[in-house]
């Protein structure tokens, strides 16, 4: 069984007992989450969507950890004019454990 999603304007795809990298939470390391806009439950050959999202679905989550991703560097340069720059960037991400799936 899975289920589709919707956890800070991004869809994921979800699986109890699954780990999913999402956009970084804002809450403690160990915190239960509970989401409420599931969008779609699959459970073998049947599916059940919603318009927009499932009537009584819910994810149960806990924050298992936050990350920063790999650094990303931002070069810019004009030829001929002297102009050089450089800057990076590290995304920070939230692991999140799917605990159950509630239809």
């Amino acid at each position: 069984m899975y289920a589709l999603v919707e956890i800070l304007g991004k869809q994921y795809k979800v699986e109890q007992g699954k780990e999913v990298q999402v956009d970084l939470v804002d809450a403690e390391v160990g915190a239960k989450l509970t989401y409420d806009s599931v969008l779609a439950l699959v459970d073998g050959e049947n599916a059940k969507f919603g318009a927009p999202y499932v009537q009584g679905a819910s994810i149960a989550a806990t924050l298992q950890s936050d990350i920063k991703d790999e650094k990303v560097r931002v070069y810019k340069f004009h030829r001929r004019k002297g102009y050089r720059r450089t800057q990076g960037h590290r995304q920070q991400y939230s692991i999140l454990k799917i605990d159950s799936i509630n239809a």
